[in-house]
């Protein structure tokens, strides 16, 4: 019997920490995002010198009340996993034990507590809280076309390469360095700059011929990158012809998630779902 209540209540937990289909496990991911946002607000109050010569004492209670707060819960994630070495060094798990302790550190380390600005990346949990499971669907699609196109945008990265040295070589030779072209290198990096269609404006062609490669480099630029998005969208196209249905749901042992709707095990290591 209380093995039974000790796997329900962290039963509970877990669905309280890792759910986003429960009511409850919504306020929680709420409660938790809210508490992320003001923290980050007050780490960039605390980086502003005339704020926080004034309010740094109020300033540093209200870190510390949040450290607390992110530190009960990155423990509570941890004892209500079955495996909890698998939350430990996800991405996710690296990424809250880093948002957690810069405030500690801090202690023994001057300016350490700036890294609190982190816990920006645990943000990411507002697919989870918002319940976008189409839109966590279009990310795995977009991972996995980039992963498809990754040889054709290989061989077109490569292209425009060697295109970039040969353009910066000739404009080069063509303006020499009177006209800010000093070397090979700093052409071809005036070239990428220019095919990117950034134009910083630091260097600039001053003879008429330079001028007309110029522009045509502008030109290539706009049709390049176009190029690649073409690709990616080709590939975007047929994994969403394969697009299968999944949710938020986190299995209780390895904490993986996206099972399909209907899924009882996980799919990653066969433990049984939370009803």
């Amino acid at each position: 019997m209380p093995s039974n209540k000790n796997r329900n209540w962290k039963s509970k937990l877990h669905e309280i920490i890792y759910e986003a289909d429960t009511p409850s496990g919504k306020l929680f991911d709420v409660i938790l995002i809210v508490s992320i946002v003001a923290s980050i607000i007050l780490v960039m109050l605390e980086s502003v010198d005339s704020f926080d010569n004034k309010y740094h004492d109020i300033l540093l209670f209200i870190e510390w009340i949040f450290t607390i707060f992110f530190t009960l819960e990155y423990i509570a994630r941890i004892i209500s996993l079955k495996r909890p070495s698998n939350y430990i060094f996800s991405f996710y798990g690296i990424i809250d034990f880093l948002a957690t302790i810069p405030l500690y550190i801090s202690y023994f380390i001057a300016g350490s507590q700036a890294l609190l600005a982190l816990r920006a990346f645990r943000l990411l949990r507002v697919f989870r809280i918002l319940k976008l499971v189409q839109f966590i669907g279009e990310a795995s699609q977009l991972r996995r076309a980039l992963k498809a196109s990754r040889a054709k945008i290989t061989v077109f990265v490569y292209t425009v390469l060697i295109l970039a040295v040969i353009m910066g070589t000739v404009m080069y030779m063509v303006e020499g360095s009177e006209n800010g072209f000093t070397s090979i290198p700093r052409s071809i990096y005036w070239t990428i700059v220019t095919l990117t269609t950034v134009g910083y404006g630091d260097i600039a062609p001053q003879t008429p011929l330079g001028q007309a490669i110029a522009s045509f480099i502008m030109i290539i630029g706009y049709g390049i990158i176009a190029v690649p998005t073409g690709i990616v969208t080709a590939e975007f196209t047929r994994q969403r012809d394969k697009k299968v249905h999944t949710n938020t749901q986190s299995c209780p042992s390895c904490s993986i998630e996206g099972h399909l709707d209907h899924a009882k095990h996980c799919f990653k290591c066969g433990t049984q779902l939370n009803e």
